[in-house]
């Protein structure tokens, strides 16, 4: 199979392409979420919001959200292959469309108490991930959550984003100071080795659990 130049394109041929294995590590791969999960419930009262979750692939992170008692959860995703996966596993306690993350005009402004995204945000260049931040900023009542890269990423990793061509290198340089120019408040904690839990109000005076 022959990839896309065009980066968008690129990213969504890959990810129809590996939605099977993603589908198949599940387990595995929630494994690896839960680590994250644990710093996010101790930030954040989950029990009834309502959360949007991009990026969603085959809906893993989505579903946390569900077992530490989200009510209202939504998985977008531009593979269509990873949201039937998402579906066979997780709907109808989870529902999950087609979407676009830099255009999400379906979902009014503060739709959502928070908005998430799960190793997504670092497969783009800055200016991408910007557009992005701000749909999600738009679409959040409360803040965003970005579960992704900090510090040394593991071998296989790498190996896999430099197949992907992936950000992730300026991604984990820059971030925090990514999120600072659109939110007054950004906290960040670590999840696991290589990975961290980025939080960022949209209140200054928001209080954390």
């Amino acid at each position: 199979m022959i990839f896309s130049k065009d980066p968008i394109k690129r990213h969504q041929q890959i990810f129809n392409l590996i939605a099977p294995f993603y589908s198949a590590l599940d387990l595995q791969v929630k494994k690896g979420f839960r680590k994250a999960i644990k710093q996010v419930i101790k930030e954040v009262d989950l029990k009834g919001k309502s959360i949007l979750d991009l990026g969603t692939g085959p809906g893993a992170w989505a579903a946390l959200f569900k077992e530490n008692g989200a009510e209202k959860i939504h998985g977008i995703d531009f593979a269509k292959h990873m949201i039937k996966r998402a579906q066979k596993r997780y709907s109808p306690q989870i529902e999950f469309s087609l979407g676009d993350a830099t255009n999400l005009n379906k979902f009014e402004d503060n739709s959502f108490d928070i908005v998430t995204a799960s190793f997504m945000l670092h497969g783009f260049g800055r200016d991408y991930r910007e557009k992005i931040l701000l749909e999600m900023k738009r679409i959040a009542r409360e803040l965003i959550i970005i579960n992704d890269y900090y510090g040394k990423t593991p071998l296989i990793a790498q190996i896999l984003e430099y197949f992907e061509k992936s950000d992730y290198k300026n991604f984990k340089k820059t971030f925090c100071d990514e999120l600072k120019e659109h939110f007054p408040k950004v906290k960040r904690e670590k999840a696991s080795w290589g990975t961290s839990v980025y939080f960022a109000y949209k209140n200054q005076d928001a209080t954390s659990k």
